[in-house]
């Protein structure tokens, strides 16, 4: 069995770092990034022990400001999307785009409009 990537996010990190992506400069301090979690909002805890683990994975960075830290996301959200799709790729479809897209097609019934939009952004 292949070994869980330690660069993957889990829910809770996803969370956390869709927050980051989504402030000004993909930068906050935690009460920013608590103040626009989604419902249920975690424990003011459990937010810095997830800042924690995203600065240890290499994800966040922090700069202390005063009394507080100042968090900062130093993988942006198209770097790390195109890392978890090439997993996604060589995990669940041998490596093959043509298979990973086909599969998204027989899954999500596109319709005539999608497929003429895939191709047209193919030809590009």
């Amino acid at each position: 069995m292949k070994e869980k990537n330690a660069n993957q996010l889990t829910k809770g990190e996803m969370q956390v770092m869709n927050v980051l992506w989504s402030l000004p400069d993909e930068k906050g301090f935690s009460n920013e990034i608590m103040e626009k979690m989604p419902e249920p909002k975690p424990a003011l805890t459990t937010l810095l022990t997830f800042l924690k683990i995203l600065k240890e994975k290499g994800f966040v960075n922090s700069v202390k400001v005063g009394k507080s830290h100042l968090f900062s996301a130093i993988v942006s959200r198209r770097a790390y999307t195109s890392s978890y799709m090439r997993d996604v790729r060589d995990t669940f479809f041998g490596g093959s785009f043509a298979s990973l897209v086909s599969f998204f097609a027989e899954e999500e019934k596109l319709s005539q409009e999608d497929i003429d939009e895939i191709l047209a952004m193919l030809k590009k």
